[in-house]
């Protein structure tokens, strides 16, 4: 009786039965560690209000996503992190003048329409934070308004008019100049432009981290940053093809992009050369936007149109089924 009873306490599940302490949450902790340096080099360069427009939209971001699990009687999945990671990815992309309601729109149209509406996290098909940042260009001169950095020239916490406006590098490299700041100083990030793209060095620091972390590979981001290097070389628009290949590399979106967008693990390939394809993708259609669109940056449509091809990249470098007959050779 003992053992029958022993029995019926069982729980039976399907499988896979085995247990591993990575999860979502886990992950999405460890990119927002990735990204802390980023956001307090923003606080440093731009002031409080970057930290400000970054917490309104994450905060915004996690709002929206509850309150649809609410509405619709669903599970609410909050505590995973993923809409935090949305809302501070969205922040990084716009300028630290930002009016708070126009990131909270672009946080509505990212969690709801973009995240939620397709099933939630691992169903959407393009980078919510992305299409957030897409549909925020309706209000282009909103997010085109950058400035220079320091706290004598940061935009005040509820006010965007007293910021000194400036161009960034990519505005000058657009019209076929040179980079009025130095190379050293868009590796620092001491240059105009969005909340947490203009460090490169601090977003290396933390693709060290998730990559110490086995987070993501380095597959796709040495593929994309590579592909925009060797472009930005053999076709210069300036004089010095070192010097502008760098200017490429460092200024705009461009490692931000590949370290935290474009590895995002529902809008990237799967297998190992789908991976690398798809960072090709995204760094010929960046220089391609970049010299020949009417927009200075070309990191973020071009990840959005490389999530649209996802499906048929997977396809690529797919492994043999476990147990499935090989092929056999055509017979001489």
């Amino acid at each position: 009786m003992a053992q029958m009873k022993y029995f019926y306490e069982l729980t039976i599940s399907s499988s896979p039965h085995v247990h591993s302490p990575v999860s979502t949450r886990t992950i999405m902790r460890d990119v927002l560690i990735a990204l802390t340096p980023a956001l307090i080099g923003s606080v440093y360069f731009f002031g409080l209000r970057a930290l400000m427009v970054t917490l309104v939209s994450v905060a915004a971001c996690v709002f929206f996503e509850w309150a649809w699990c609410k509405l619709m009687k669903q599970h609410c999945k909050i505590y995973d992190f993923s809409a935090c990671v949305t809302g501070v990815l969205l922040a990084f992309v716009c300028p630290p003048t930002i009016p708070y309601w126009t990131i909270i729109l672009g946080d509505l149209f990212a969690i709801v329409l973009v995240k939620m509406l397709f099933g939630g996290i691992g169903r959407n098909v393009v980078n919510p934070a992305l299409a957030g940042r897409a549909f925020m260009f309706s209000w282009p001169v909103l997010m085109s308004t950058w400035v220079k950095v320091g706290w004598e020239n940061q935009a005040s916490l509820f006010s965007t008019v007293d910021a000194v406006t400036a161009a960034t590098p990519l505005a000058n490299m657009h019209q076929g100049q040179m980079p009025e700041s130095s190379i050293l100083d868009m590796f620092l990030g001491n240059i105009g432009g969005c909340i947490g793209e203009t460090s490169a060095l601090l977003l290396l620091i933390g693709f060290v981290y998730l990559l110490l972390r086995k987070v993501i590979t380095a597959r796709i981001p040495l593929a994309y940053i590579g592909t925009v290097a060797v472009l930005a070389f053999l076709f210069p628009m300036g004089n010095d093809r070192l010097m502008w290949m760098a200017a490429q590399v460092f200024g705009g979106g461009l490692m931000l992009g590949a370290i935290f967008m474009a590895t995002d693990y529902v809008t990237s390939p799967v297998t190992k050369l789908g991976q690398i394809v798809y960072g090709i993708g995204c760094g010929v259609l960046t220089i391609l936007i970049r010299y020949f669109g009417g927009y200075n940056e070309g990191v973020s449509y071009a990840i959005l149109v490389m999530n649209c091809c996802v499906v048929l990249l997977d396809r690529i470098g797919r492994p043999t089924k476990f147990g499935a007959p090989k092929k056999e050779g055509k017979k001489a």
